[in-house]
């Protein structure tokens, strides 16, 4: 039995969960969520709490008890509380702001980059951070990746966009010749 399918969920008071069909929508104050049942297990809703089961032993079947379980409780948890990424700029004359739902960057290059911010996706900048928060976990890692990506940190200096949680390694730069 997998031991991250086989935990309950805690549904909060205030978050409502339905499944029907092969879609489960959960709601709750900071917004809704749906998704896609997979084929390979059951939901059940019991007196606040959630259980997946699994209808097979097949490979799959195993593969999607815990997947589906751990997607389940991303939902609750950011309908509820919300998720939170924090990014961090490095670099001389790097800098990001936020107009609207418009990310704008200064990176080093040419032009200015500007990122849209996806509906359920908010944006604080703070000195040299940027702290992403929303209720839909998927889609703000992707946000955050998508932001990383424009200016990866460099080995050498240090240099770009990474998450405040990443540690880069340094690599020492060129010997002086003899």
């Amino acid at each position: 039995m997998s031991r991250i399918g086989k935990l309950a969920i805690d549904v909060p008071p205030k978050v409502e969960v339905k499944v029907q069909g092969g879609e489960i929508t959960v709601k709750g104050p900071k917004g809704t969520l749906t998704r896609a049942v997979p084929p390979d297990v059951d939901i059940q809703v019991e007196s606040g709490k959630l259980q997946v089961n699994r209808q097979s032993e097949s490979r799959r079947g195993r593969a999607m008890h815990g997947l589906a379980r751990a997607l389940l409780a991303n939902m609750v948890t950011g309908v509820s509380t919300g998720f939170t990424r924090v990014l961090e700029i490095n670099g001389v004359g790097y800098r990001a702001d936020v107009k609207g739902r418009m990310l704008n960057l200064s990176l080093g290059y040419s032009h200015p980059i500007e990122v849209l911010l996806p509906e359920g996706i908010d944006a604080k900048v703070e000195k040299n951070q940027i702290q992403l928060s929303g209720y839909d976990k998927e889609a703000l890692g992707q946000l955050a990746a998508v932001i990383r990506g424009q200016r990866p940190p460099e080995p050498y200096k240090g240099k770009g966009i990474k998450y405040i949680e990443e540690h880069i390694r340094r690599k020492v730069g060129k010997a002086g010749a003899n």
